[in-house]
C-alpha cells in the first residue's frame, strides 16, 4: 500500500505572533515552526500500516526552503521518502492544485493530510484534493481500518460519531482520535540518524490557480481591564452582567 501523508507547516501556537507591512504579511521572525497537529495524528497512523502492513509512506508539503526541517522531523519519525513542492502558495486551491498534480503522477491508495492547518483552519485542501483526484473523501477521521481494498471509517459528527466504508483511493482529513496524543511518535537519536540517509526530493511547482488572497491581518481587539466587584455586592454583579458584559 503508498500511503501520502500532506504535511503543512505552521507556527506553534505558543509563538508570539506579529505582522509586518501594514498588517499584510506574517513576520516569521523568532517563531517558532512546527508539524501541524492534525497531520501529525496522520503520520503516525501511516506510520502503523507501515509497520503492520509494509506500507510505503511518503509526505509532502508546498512551501520553500524553511520547511524542509519538519520535513527532516518527518523522516525521523518514520516516514520513508520526503517530497517538497518548491513554492510559496498563495491559498488552499494552489496547494489542492499541486498536490494533485503530484498525485497523479503516482497513484497513492492512501492520502491522508489534518482536517485543517491550526494557522489558517481553512479546512479546505483535502476536500478539493479528492475532488480533483475524484477520490473517495472522509474527514474529521477519527478511525480507520483498511483491509485489502476497503476501508472502513469513523468521522465526527455534529452530536455523534458516523461509521462509513468506501472502496480504495481514499483522501481523509486527520485529527485527534485517529490516534491518540499519547501515541504520537518522537524521534529518537536512530532516527534522526537514519533520516539524514533517507530521500527528501525538491519538486518544482506546476502551473497553477489562485482563487483568493489576503488583504489584511488583523489581532483580536485588546480584553478589557478586570473589574471587581465585593462578594456583598450582588446587585451590581447582576447589573455589570447584564448591561456591560450583556450576558444575561
Amino acid at each position: 500500500m503508498k500511503i501520502l501523508v500532506c504535511i503543512s507547516h505552521v507556527p506553534d501556537t505558543t509563538s508570539k505572533i506579529n505582522f509586518v507591512d501594514d498588517a499584510t504579511a506574517f513576520d516569521k521572525n523568532g517563531v517558532q515552526f512546527i508539524i501541524n497537529p492534525n497531520d501529525e495524528f496522520g503520520l503516525t497512523r501511516a506510520i502503523w500500516y507501515q509497520q503492520k502492513q509494509q506500507a510505503e509512506v511518503t509526505v509532502i508539503t508546498v512551501g520553500d526552503a524553511s520547511c524542509e526541517p519538519t520535513l527532516r522531523k518527518c523522516l525521523a519519525i518514520g516516514a520513508n521518502k520526503a517530497i517538497r513542492v518548491d513554492l510559496n502558495p498563495i491559498d488552499g486551491f494552489q496547494v489542492a492544485q499541486q498536490l494533485s498534480a503530484h498525485c497523479k503522477e503516482e497513484n497513492y491508495d492512501l492520502i491522508i493530510a489534518g482536517r485543517e492547518s491550526i494557522d489558517y483552519n481553512g479546512a479546505m485542501v483535502p476536500g478539493m484534493l479528492s475532488a480533483m483526484m475524484e477520490y473517495n473523501f472522509v474527514t474529521n477521521c477519527m478511525a480507520l481500518e483498511i483491509e485489502g481494498n476497503t476501508a472502513k471509517a469513523s468521522r465526527e459528527i455534529d452530536g455523534g460519531i458516523e461509521s462509513v466504508s468506501c472502496q480504495l483511493p481514499l483522501v481523509i482529513g486527520a485529527q485527534k482520535g485517529l490516534v491518540e496524543e499519547k501515541d504520537l511518535i518522537i524521534p529518537n537519536m536512530r532516527g534522526i540518524m537514519q533520516a539524514r540517509q533517507k530521500s527528501l526530493t525538491l519538486q518544482p511547482a506546476v502551473d497553477s490557480q489562485i482563487k483568493s488572497s489576503i488583504s489584511k491581518f488583523e489581532k483580536p481587539a485588546l480584553k478589557g481591564a478586570v473589574k471587581m466587584v465585593d462578594p456583598d455586592q450582588i446587585d451590581q454583579l447582576i447589573d455589570l452582567l447584564h448591561n456591560e458584559a450583556k450576558v444575561i
